[in-house]
């Protein structure tokens, strides 16, 4: 599969590792080009400028900060029929609190921008240090949330998550992006405020 990630910080830069190596292709981009080709040249990814990059690939992935995914979308071009990943959360200066919640969630938000794409919520659960390690936690794959209105994007980021080794939890519409943003939240009180590290995810069992 050919993905675009736009953002070269802790969450594109693990992205960019584990999906090459998965065997997918990566166009990595962003504001800053020079910063994008440090990261790809770590992982055999190609760097295209936001306008190329968006036009390269069906899947295109924020891993922006929240405030940042407009700012991507000006300068992208026609997004018509691309499937936005979303793994962003709307954080407070300090990370431990959300701005927005109950009424709407940051996936929403962004779906309001991209009008005629398909907006599917997904990594936001993930510590970038986890995806950087791997879904794998002494024989347990952690769960890839996923929320989404579009049926046939939701299966291909379900189909992305598993070449990674999630266990993929459908959490239903985007509405329930308004879940899963505040389960993140938690997931980084647990982490940071609780010191019990970046090693941590969030996973749904059943038997």
């Amino acid at each position: 599969m050919k993905i675009s990630i736009f953002g070269y910080g802790n969450i594109g830069t693990a992205l960019t590792k584990q999906l090459t190596k998965a065997g997918h292709e990566v166009v990595l981009s962003g504001r800053n080009l020079d910063k994008a080709r440090d990261v790809a040249a770590l992982y055999g990814a190609t760097v295209l400028p936001i306008a190329e990059a968006a036009a390269a690939s069906d899947v295109l992935v924020m891993a922006v900060y929240f405030d940042g995914v407009k700012d991507i979308v000006n300068v992208a071009g026609d997004l018509s029929g691309k499937v936005i990943v979303d793994p962003t959360n709307p954080l407070t200066a300090d990370y431990m609190g959300l701005t927005m919640g109950f009424t709407t969630s940051a996936a929403e938000e962004i779906a309001k921008l991209v009008p005629q794409s398909k907006v599917v919520k997904a990594f936001n659960t993930l510590f970038a240090q986890v995806i950087d390690q791997g879904a794998d936690f002494n024989g347990t794959p952690t769960s890839g949330f996923i929320a989404g209105d579009d049926a046939a994007a939701k299966t291909t980021i379900a189909e992305l998550l598993s070449t990674l080794g999630y266990a993929v939890v459908d959490a239903g519409g985007l509405i329930n992006a308004r879940y899963l943003e505040p389960l993140a939240g938690l997931n980084i009180y647990l982490g940071y405020g609780a010191g019990k590290g970046t090693q941590i995810a969030p996973t749904w069992l059943a038997r």
